[in-house]
């Protein structure tokens, strides 16, 4: 089997350019490494309840944490104004204070610092002359994406500051999922900049991988539903919910209108969670079975399969963290694991797809 770069886009630069390319390739799967930390960060935060800490959005002098016992006692105060205080944390101290807001203020710091490591090198390459027009146009969206996810972070925040001690489910589930579309851009562009192997691929498979990167990122944000309801911590039994396998529908469908049920009934964000990660389960096996099938011994065999045993691993944590109730360990791991799965998804849907894309 012969691999080989694959040709450089008209318009690219003739000297070294492969050695740019490289390192471009480098800087993006740095970048995606930094959304994949800031994604466990976040988890954290969610688990530890420190996402409301910091009550106020200050873009560039929020950078600075508070420097005196002046500062810090505001803060506080700041923070005792808001629901979520007396109804979580009503015995808390300063130290406890402390304790969360150095959560939130590390997630938010790691934003700024993913800001800037995605400007900085771009104008780099884009002045040597390293990026072609498709790739500029492209990483100017990734930036852009980055932009948004920040603004959407202030909106997902400002959903817990009055009459709820929590940041809004289904804003949760945006904020992730921005992250994880962010992530699937960077990790696809990225790939593309490596080698590539000249044999096709059916076009059946490569739908297939398309489609299960879409499933993986429903999946992530149906997770970050159970999260944000904390029903990670209710019906805490496998595989039986309540000693059934299917609940009564009558309890899935318990609010009124039915569509709540999605985003605030702790048994129904539960149970599609549970369908979904058996659905994807069923779906990575079925997809190595095609690409042994279709392709024959090879590296995308091995890939398809290799997809198959995280997304069985991932699986298998879930069932842990869920008989555990959600200790914070398990919850970051199997948060961690999503995106490994994601990740290699993505890997798979780009060598696939990528091989037939016009320069």
């Amino acid at each position: 089997m012969t691999w080989v770069y694959d040709p450089l886009p008209i318009g690219a630069p003739a000297l070294g350019a492969r050695d740019e390319r490289r390192w471009v390739a480098v800087w993006l799967w740095v970048l995606a490494g930094l959304v994949f930390l800031m994604v466990i960060v976040g988890g954290a935060t969610r688990l530890t309840e420190s996402g409301l800490s910091i009550t106020q959005w200050k873009p560039l002098t929020g950078i600075i944490p508070p420097l005196s016992a002046a500062d810090w006692q505001a803060e506080f105060d700041n923070y005792r104004r808001i629901p979520q205080y007396s109804a979580v944390f009503p015995n808390m101290d300063l130290a406890g204070f402390k304790f969360i807001f150095f959560f939130e203020w590390s997630h938010r710091l790691l934003g700024r610092l993913i800001g800037l490591a995605t400007a900085l090198p771009l104008v780099f390459f884009w002045i040597r002359g390293a990026l072609t027009p498709t790739l500029k146009l492209k990483l100017m969206g990734v930036f852009a994406l980055g932009g948004l996810q920040g603004f959407v972070g202030w909106w997902m925040v400002k959903s817990g500051l009055a009459d709820r001690i929590e940041v809004a489910p289904e804003r949760l589930a945006i904020h992730l999922l921005l992250a994880s579309a962010l992530f699937v851009a960077l990790v696809w562009l990225a790939s593309a900049q490596g080698r590539a192997e000249k044999r096709p691929a059916p076009r059946g498979l490569r739908m297939t991988a398309i489609i299960f990167v879409i499933a993986v990122l429903v999946q992530i944000g149906l997770g970050a539903l159970v999260a944000g309801l904390r029903a990670g911590r209710a019906y805490n039994t496998w595989p039986l919910i309540e000693g059934r396998f299917i609940p009564p529908l009558d309890q899935l469908a318990l609010l009124s209108p039915p569509w709540r049920n999605f985003f605030d009934n702790l048994l129904t964000v539960q149970f599609q969670h549970r369908m979904a990660a058996y659905a994807v389960l069923a779906f990575a096996l079925a997809q190595a079975a095609a690409a042994w099938r279709m392709m024959g011994p090879g590296r995308d065999a091995l890939r398809a399969s290799a997809l198959a045993v995280l997304v069985a691993a991932q699986a298998s944590i879930g069932v842990v963290v869920l008989l555990l109730a959600v200790p914070l360990w398990a919850g970051l791991l199997h948060q961690a694991f999503a995106m490994l799965v994601l990740g290699l998804a993505v890997v798979n849907a780009q060598a696939l797809y990528g091989r037939h894309a016009r320069p």
